[in-house]
């Protein structure tokens, strides 16, 4: 493998077109989404080349400010979030395509003036009337910022010019209330025009899947129920809620991070072939996985779910406050911070092969991986030998911190007894292809320009999610945990999510680095 010659990176691509001319409006600009994650991406999309020349934002919130102080707030956000020194011939054409407009969202008068400075901002910039509009909001405000951007005129599109919408998450609270809001915005709006976004499908490992699977012969014909022996996805967290407490209250691990960021991982992981890379044929076989998933009774429910709360306990050599004693959050709260699910996907691929997920804050590390683990090799061949198991391959794609895929086999210890040791093959990204500036967000704000929704969810998928996790919600809500808070920071969770495992013969991986 030469490692000296030029890699192309998918995140912050160093060939590809530029987006189109257009303007991104930030509703929210003022909040930490925009300063952490969008305005940093923005810039490395500038130092890769990939903004249009043509391209101009113009940043909406509460806060009053002017287009200066704005600018001047956007570099101290890059400076602090890409992690290295500004280019100041870079940031002087950059900086100049920012404008701001305070305002309430829920004044018919702020969208008048929104109209009357995209007027100019395009007159002045040259963006074809192209115009993209990013919720970075509370969710409450979704479908009426939409609502009203509709009435002023705002969502019309021709075809001399287009107009989109991006949508964060969290897309509704529950099956019932994901169906309204997609039918609020389908009376709006075009399918074609909404971009519901996931920051996980940013991420280069999540990209690189299908790459992985479809383009090499050596897994695809192996990826099936024949082979693997189940499936693990883990996103565990260090953190605790970190002064969200009063949004966390409400949500809880399960709405936060299953029917959306887990779903995705699931659907892109199981998926047969798309017939190309067109967004609505990856799009599709997606979805086909998400109907697919067998549904769960109140009965499963109790016997193929795990709910769990963080106490207090030790991290990183420091004691850390119990899920309870955070701010903004109830001395009694039921709210679980930790969900374990086992999940059957009733198609023929898939057939019998458990799919094991689990998400939770204050765990022993930080890590997001897909564990694919193979079934075991037949031991007759070393009945004789001093050899008295023989392990499982596994296949491992890390997502985050470090992302990488490593394949785990069984190889002979040296020597004249016959002993067989467990051997991982690694491959990390940022050792192969170098580190690349990053937020995440990168790839799918250039998308956002281009018009491709290859990694946005549609309506169908972003149901289809909520379906699965609904049973448990409804359950859950039902019949209050009684031993919250259950499993100490600083460690993998409750033991009923071992158990889960345990019951099937099986264990979870867990990496503590």
């Amino acid at each position: 493998m030469d490692q000296s010659a030029e890699q192309p990176t998918a995140t912050v691509p160093r060939v590809g077109k530029q987006g189109d001319p257009c303007v991104m409006v930030i509703f929210g600009a003022a909040g930490d989404l925009t300063g952490r994650l969008l305005l940093p991406a923005l810039y490395n999309l500038a130092r890769a080349n990939l903004l249009s020349k043509e391209f101009a934002v113009l940043g909406v919130a509460r806060t009053q400010m002017t287009d200066e102080v704005f600018r001047q707030s956007i570099r101290d956000d890059v400076k602090q979030y890409c992690g290295d020194c500004i280019d100041d011939a870079i940031w002087d054409s950059f900086s100049r395509r920012f404008y701001y407009l305070s305002g309430d969202f829920n004044d018919d008068r702020l969208y008048s003036q929104v109209k009357e400075r995209l007027t100019q901002i395009d007159r002045d910039h040259s963006t074809h009337q192209n115009f993209f509009y990013y919720m970075a909001t509370a969710p409450s405000f979704f479908g009426l910022i939409v609502e009203k951007l509709a009435a002023t005129g705002l969502m019309e599109q021709s075809n001399d010019h287009w107009r989109r919408v991006v949508i964060e998450k969290p897309f509704g609270h529950d099956l019932d209330s994901a169906k309204a809001l997609n039918q609020q915005l389908l009376k709006l709006a075009d399918e074609k025009q909404i971009y519901r976004i996931d920051h996980y499908l940013g991420k280069e490992t999540v990209q690189n899947i299908m790459a992985f699977r479809f383009a090499n012969g050596i897994f695809e014909p192996i990826w099936n129920r024949r082979y693997i022996d189940h499936v693990q996805i883990s996103v565990a967290e260090t953190v605790g809620v970190e002064g969200r407490g009063g949004y966390f209250e409400h949500a809880g691990s399960l709405r936060d991070m299953v029917p959306n960021h887990i779903m995705q991982l699931i659907s892109l992981t199981a998926m047969e072939p798309p017939i190309s890379f067109d967004a609505n044929a990856v799009r599709d076989e997606q979805a086909k996985i998400l109907h697919a998933i067998q549904p769960i009774s109140d009965e499963e429910v109790l016997t193929r779910s795990v709910r769990g709360q963080y106490g207090e306990g030790m991290l990183g050599g420091q004691e850390v406050p119990a899920y309870r004693s955070e701010s903004d959050v109830a001395p009694d709260s039921r709210t679980e911070t930790y969900v374990a699910m086992k999940l059957l996907i009733d198609n023929w691929r898939w057939a019998d092969v458990p799919f094991y997920l689990r998400t939770g804050k204050r765990m022993t590390a930080r890590h997001t991986d897909i564990v694919i683990q193979f079934r075991r090799a037949p031991f007759v061949l070393f009945r004789d030998t001093t050899v008295e198991h023989m392990m499982p391959n596994q296949l491992v794609l890390h997502i985050q911190p470090e992302e990488g895929i490593s394949l785990q086999f069984a190889a002979k210890v040296p020597g004249p007894v016959m002993r067989l040791g467990t051997v991982d093959m690694n491959f990390e990204y940022q050792e192969y292809f170098g580190k690349q500036p990053s937020t995440g967000y990168e790839r799918l704000l250039h998308d956002c320009m281009i018009g491709d929704q290859t990694l946005f969810q549609r309506a169908d998928m972003v149901e289809a999610g909520w379906s699965v996790v609904n049973p448990v919600l409804d359950l859950w809500k039902a019949l209050p945990p009684r031993n919250f808070p259950n499993y100490a920071s600083g460690t993998w969770g409750p033991k009923e999510a071992d158990e889960l495992l345990e019951r099937d013969g099986r264990r979870w991986r867990n990496f503590e680095k």
